[in-house]
């Protein structure tokens, strides 16, 4: 397999723009130096609109991940309790990170047949207290938009605090942290804003900084990094990754450049056209909608036609120079999944489709060739 020549449509990382991988090479610079301040302040700027917040925001060396832990060890301790929705392999995640500072009680939905939430059952578990709730915004395991304004008044009616995951959405959907109520959102680098892995942001709300325990983690300590970004020159507490802050810088700026307006509808036309093209090949979406859910507009989670396997569908998409991905843990093998968030284009779209037709043709699940390509096309004209 040619990496070189192998289009990634997989949902995250996702392809990097040859200008974003050339800031790169820059020549590193010192990180305590006005110029990086620079470079890092401009960067904070400018994901405050993609988070829809004028609150505080830091960035890590780190994935999302990382910031996930972030926002969980800094408000959470032993004492406190953290209700954690989960619908998909992420909202779990969020689960597994509290039970190490805290106590849980989560609100499990049957992910492996993708199930919505049901609002009801997260407002029972708040009504018991809780100082904090988290929400995975889009869990890409399952390809499922989640209601994070319902969640966000569900949390300011009960006195919790508001955490949410919008790793697969700030920079490539709507996002209105301030609006919902969200005290403590993150995002990764290598999702929507279509940098390299590898750094992270976090928004931090004056609840959320009211609330803080007394030892979070010594290398995650927020306080640490809101004291390193007030310097006259900002900068980070630990040795940052210098190259990727000059790549997010470069990729911020592209997305500055397109319109974040622009690049919302942009990311919601390609999933729509996805989806438009599953219909017509009659491929199944995974997802189980209710009224307050929606397909997600960065990830599409379809499930495996009867008649062929994993390996042969997305091996044989593979081998014509495409790669997506497939389920993860009790879905692996049963469904797969298309991402469409970042720097990708209309070409990469019909591209991805058209090795989608051509691999269902070839195994009888597609009679003729042409359905799903024209059916996009009719959504990316």
């Amino acid at each position: 397999m040619n990496l070189e020549n192998t289009l990634l449509m997989i949902p995250g990382p996702v392809p990097v723009a040859p200008r974003i991988l050339r800031a790169m090479s820059k020549p590193i610079i010192g990180h305590r130096s006005k110029e990086f301040g620079a470079i890092h302040s401009e960067c904070r700027q400018l994901l405050c609109e993609l988070f829809g917040t004028k609150n505080d925001i830091y960035i890590i060396t780190g994935s999302g991940s990382c910031a996930m832990e972030a926002a969980v060890s800094n408000v959470i301790g032993e004492k406190d309790t953290l209700i954690t929705i989960e619908n998909g392999k992420f909202g779990e995640r969020f689960r597994e990170i509290g039970e190490r500072y805290g106590k849980v009680n989560p609100v499990k939905f049957d992910w492996t047949k993708g199930e919505s939430i049901e609002l009801d059952r997260v407002e029972s578990a708040l009504s018991e207290g809780a100082k904090a709730v988290t929400l995975v915004h889009n869990d890409t395991s399952v390809g499922i938009k989640n209601p994070a304004r319902e969640i966000g008044d569900l949390a300011k009616k009960n006195g919790a605090l508001f955490i949410m995951d919008g790793v697969t959405t700030i920079g490539g959907d709507e996002v209105l942290a301030d609006k919902w109520g969200v005290d403590i959102a993150v995002v990764g680098s290598q999702k929507c804003i279509g940098a390299p892995p590898g750094l992270s942001a976090i928004s931090v709300s004056k609840k959320a900084w009211d609330s803080m325990v007394e030892k979070p983690p010594y290398y995650m300590d927020l306080k640490a990094y809101r004291k390193s970004a007030n310097k006259e020159s900002p900068e980070t507490p630990y040795t940052p990754a210098v190259s990727l802050f000059f790549a997010l810088h470069e990729a911020l700026r592209v997305v500055k450049e397109e319109g974040l307006e622009v690049r919302i509808k942009r990311h919601a036309m390609f999933a729509e056209s996805i989806r438009a093209a599953a219909d017509a090949m009659n491929v199944e979406m995974f997802p189980q909608l209710n009224k307050y859910s929606r397909y997600s507009n960065t990830v599409t989670a379809m499930k495996i036609p009867t008649g062929i396997d994993d390996k042969k569908l997305r091996g044989g998409i593979k081998e014509l120079g495409i790669q997506l991905s497939g389920g993860q843990g009790p879905l692996e093998g049963k469904i797969f999944r298309i991402g469409s968030m970042g720097n990708i284009s209309k070409l990469d779209i019909l591209s991805t489709i058209q090795a989608v037709e051509i691999v269902l043709h070839k195994n009888g699940i597609v009679k003729r060739m042409g359905p799903g390509v024209e059916a996009a096309t009719n959504i990316l004209k």
